[in-house]
């Protein structure tokens, strides 16, 4: 058994003289979590349905499973961007219904539906029609009904859209209980804070190509590390310290100051100055970027390229 699930080599994809995915290659090993980032019209949803069998690919493959999608679709799970169930189902019906047409027996859909909606919080809702639940139920109905029928590849389309701070940790939770079970799971989302605490590897899109892929560790690799400090005077002398790149002075409202340090830098060179110039820090830390920050940083470098290029 591969442990390659998913392959896509130099796709591209094309309308009319617009592309939309530009030579995307990127692969998933089995049982990972893959966070597929990018802004608005990066490319994400057309990838999505090129991998779902919706559009072909102009160039390249796609290989799913070892196989072309159209002999794997069984075995695939998928919750797309734009939610949609039939409003007056039972909340167990309408996932029974979803498992149904993935090659399930209607008695044992029922059965795994119940099943699911027990572990989930929503045991009492069962027969409750979907137009009757809440928004946040009826996107967890929606979302057991792209796993209810077992599938081996999940494919989440911004999972944690419209859903409150409790239910977007609960969705977390059942991510990473799909991947523990050997699952696959790819799923895009605009929320850097779901990304940096569920995936082992990111790939980030924008203009249609491909700007980074690796792991949380690897993006953050590629800004420097960031010192914010707090005082009661000016620290504009600290970007004579070895060791800094930039100082950064607080905006309006924050009472930080910011210094970018040079790769392998740790910021003690910022302490001995203020301590040298008996300068009474109110606050000091030292971490790595955030994937925020890297992403900004990829995605703002694409448009500037898209502007020099015009």
């Amino acid at each position: 058994m591969s442990d390659t699930i998913v392959e896509l080599s130099h796709v591209t994809k094309r309308f009319g003289d617009f592309t939309a995915v530009r030579d995307l290659s990127f692969a998933l090993t089995r049982g990972s979590i893959l966070g597929f980032l990018g802004p608005n019209g990066a490319g994400k949803t057309t990838t999505l349905r090129m991998m779902l069998g919706i559009l072909p690919p102009d160039e390249g493959t796609i290989r799913v499973l070892g196989k072309s999608i159209g002999e794997v679709r069984e075995r695939i799970g998928y919750l797309p961007e734009e939610r949609g169930l039939y409003k007056r189902m039972r909340a167990d019906a309408a996932i029974a219904y979803l498992a149904t047409l993935k090659g399930m027996n209607r008695a044992d859909a029922l059965v795994k539906a119940r099943k699911l909606l027990d572990g989930f919080g929503l045991g009492e809702f069962q027969r409750v029609r979907i137009e009757g639940l809440s928004k946040g139920m009826a996107q967890k109905v929606q979302l057991l009904s792209a796993v209810v029928h077992d599938p081996e590849f999940v494919i989440l389309d911004e999972p944690f859209s419209g859903l409150d701070p409790v239910n977007q940790t609960e969705l977390e939770a059942f991510i990473r209980n799909l991947a523990a079970e050997g699952k696959t799971i790819l799923f895009s989302t605009h929320t850097m804070q779901h990304a940096e605490r569920l995936c082992d590897r990111l790939v980030i899109l924008a203009k249609g190509s491909k700007r980074f892929e690796g792991t949380l560790d690897e993006a953050r690799g590629l800004l420097p590390r960031r010192a914010r400090l707090a005082a009661e005077t000016d620290l504009s002398f600290l970007t004579s310290v070895p060791g800094v790149e930039r100082v950064t002075a607080p905006g309006a409202g924050s009472p930080y100051w910011t210094i970018d340090l040079r790769e392998g830098d740790d910021g003690r060179a910022l302490l001995a100055a203020c301590f040298d110039r008996k300068v009474p820090l109110t606050h000091f830390d030292v971490a790595p970027p955030s994937l925020f920050d890297v992403f900004v940083s990829l995605v703002g470098q694409a448009h500037a390229e898209e502007a020099v290029a015009a």
